[in-house]
């Protein structure tokens, strides 16, 4: 499963970026995330049509 992870404005909270991810790498970016008390938002990935 892909997720989409976006780094959001610790001022407006709008997000500033994002980036899609497999369920592998959420935990990693999550942990870095809480060390330097960055906010996320993390949703399931739409998937691609077929």
């Amino acid at each position: 499963m892909r997720f989409e992870i976006m780094r959001l404005d610790d001022v407006t909270g709008s997000a500033m970026d994002s980036t899609i991810v497999d369920a592998a790498s959420v935990n990693r970016i999550v942990q870095q995330a809480a060390e330097i008390g960055q906010r996320l938002y993390i949703r399931p990935a739409e998937a691609p049509a077929s």
